[in-house]
């Protein structure tokens, strides 16, 4: 099995930044694309960023462009997710997610989850 667990979400003021990291277990997941989502509340999950098995393709959504970077560490078994310059709309609980292909960016391709951890950006 694969568990992924994330780190580094908390409570910061707009403008700010964080970064947050998924590190995998049970299996190396270097030949594995990664990916972030987000859900807000009272909204659906959405996509974040993603990125491919040796960081040489990433996605980003619209909304992040400019402003977040997704990185990895293969000899860590890690994925980042660099945030600056947040927005309260940022707000959400962020998951990492894997799968054995490509990166895409609709969720029901990844088959690995981590619990979420949750980015609170305040006015």
């Amino acid at each position: 099995q694969v568990q992924l667990g994330e780190s580094g979400g908390g409570l910061v003021q707009g403008g700010g930044s964080l970064r947050l990291s998924c590190a995998a277990s049970g299996r190396t997941l270097s030949g594995y694309a990664m990916a972030w989502f987000r859900r807000a509340p009272g909204k659906e999950r959405s996509f974040v960023a993603a990125i491919n098995w040796n960081g040489g393709i990433t996605y980003y959504a619209d909304s992040v462009k400019g402003r977040f970077t997704i990185s990895r560490d293969n000899a860590k078994n890690t994925v980042y997710l660099q945030m600056n310059s947040l927005k309260p709309e940022d707000t959400a609980v962020y998951y990492c997610a894997a799968r054995a292909a490509g990166p895409q960016r609709l969720a029901n391709f990844y088959s690995y989850w981590g619990q979420g951890t949750q980015v609170t950006v305040s006015s």
